[in-house]
């Protein structure tokens, strides 16, 4: 099975956003890439698995969480090469709309970090670019 880290093609990989009264779920990454960052919760698709199942699956796994998952929202590339111009890691991201069924987060799996975050708190947080793109242009959330 390919790892993430020097693989030898892209990689699909999926997230979930996630509302519950007003805020939005967020993980703070524990590894790389984004590490430190918070960001969509989410991870690896596996073989023979929707993108819809990977969300669900990932989202608990990593933050306790349950969703029921709708449709794609953003679709992106997360590419890193190292100093030799390498590629370090090649994912390509399907973030899809979720709904909140049930769970508190706590953080799981790789991420450091599990919460409910307000808009207001957003600004304060050093997010992710893309996530925080999505969420201000797809959802009008933060400023």
């Amino acid at each position: 099975m390919m790892t993430g880290k020097y693989p030898d093609a892209p990689r699909a990989a999926v997230g979930a956003v996630v509302f519950k009264n007003g805020a939005v779920l967020l993980v703070k990454r524990g590894k790389s890439p984004s590490l430190g960052l918070w960001a969509i919760p989410g991870g690896s698709v596996r073989l023979g698995e929707t993108l819809q199942a990977a969300a669900e699956r990932e989202i608990q796994e990593e933050t306790g969480v349950v969703i029921r998952c709708g449709q794609p929202v953003l679709t992106f590339d997360v590419i890193q090469r190292d100093d030799d111009d390498h590629v370090v890691y090649h994912y390509v991201i399907v973030d899809l709309a979720a709904e909140y069924v049930s769970g508190e987060p706590q953080a799981a799996d790789d991420a450091d970090d599990a919460r409910w975050v307000r808009e207001t708190e957003l600004a304060e947080l050093p997010v992710n670019p893309a996530t925080r793109q999505l969420l201000m242009e797809s959802f009008h959330f933060g400023k």
